[in-house]
């Protein structure tokens, strides 16, 4: 996916009631909106390097939007609305291995009244959903990790993937790693340990999990290679 404008570089002042983010760039301290509502752990350090998306939509009250934050070295893609269209350019691109030559290709399927799927994918005849969770976690130089807060959606959506295997469908988690340099990916079952529990029932039950790490720069970010996943 490439960026629609040349992104602006700053400096991180702060990040506030989630949605806001503070920074300074040559000749000016602007707000940008953060369209990543999570913790962004590890992320949020003043003075990391920051790259900003400029809008020039009047509808928009904030004339920049926080794409990427630069820390301890590693380029990490920060917004959560950009996983899925990462994805779908993988898939429609063949660049995830194990999803590859679909004859269809839906985003945003209801399985039932509560709970609607990233992706259905069509071959042939089977179908498989896919769902998408972003990566923006890492404690080592060299692991990623998932989450980074506790998530009870996280969980429903594990063993809503578990129901679908049980109405004859395949289903695959797909761990999108908008992280530089990541060789491994772990669950963070020090930040919430019944994710982790459930993760390893659905794994147990058929659901398949994958870990993708992202090529990422100013100018565009896309699905580059498949990185271990860490169970211990």
């Amino acid at each position: 996916m490439e960026f629609t404008k040349s992104l602006i570089k700053g400096k991180l002042i702060k990040r506030y009631k989630r949605f806001f983010t503070d920074v300074k760039l040559a000749k000016e301290i602007v707000t940008a909106h953060c369209p990543n509502t999570g913790s962004m752990k590890g992320l949020l350090d003043e003075g990391n390097e920051v790259y900003l998306l400029p809008n020039n939509d009047p509808k928009r009250k904030l004339k920049y939007g926080l794409e990427i934050i630069k820390s301890r070295k590693n380029l990490v893609g920060v917004n959560t609305h950009m996983a899925n269209r990462i994805v779908e350019h993988g898939l429609n691109n063949n660049l995830i291995n194990e999803l590859k030559n679909n004859d269809i290709v839906k985003p945003e399927v209801f399985f039932n009244k509560e709970t609607r799927f990233d992706f259905l994918l069509e071959k042939k005849d089977q179908k498989t959903f896919v769902e998408v969770k972003n990566v923006t976690l890492f404690r080592n130089k060299d692991t990623a990790e998932f989450p980074d807060a506790p998530t009870a959606r996280g969980t429903k959506h594990l063993l809503t993937l578990i129901d679908a295997i049980k109405n004859g469908y395949k289903t695959y988690l797909i761990f999108l790693v908008q992280i530089q340099n990541m060789k491994y990916f772990k669950i963070a079952k020090d930040i919430d340990e019944h994710y982790y529990k459930t993760y390893l029932i659905a794994k147990k039950a058929g659901v398949k999990f994958l870990a993708y790490r992202c090529n990422i720069s100013s100018k565009k970010i896309f699905i580059d290679k498949k990185i271990k996943i860490k169970d211990d």
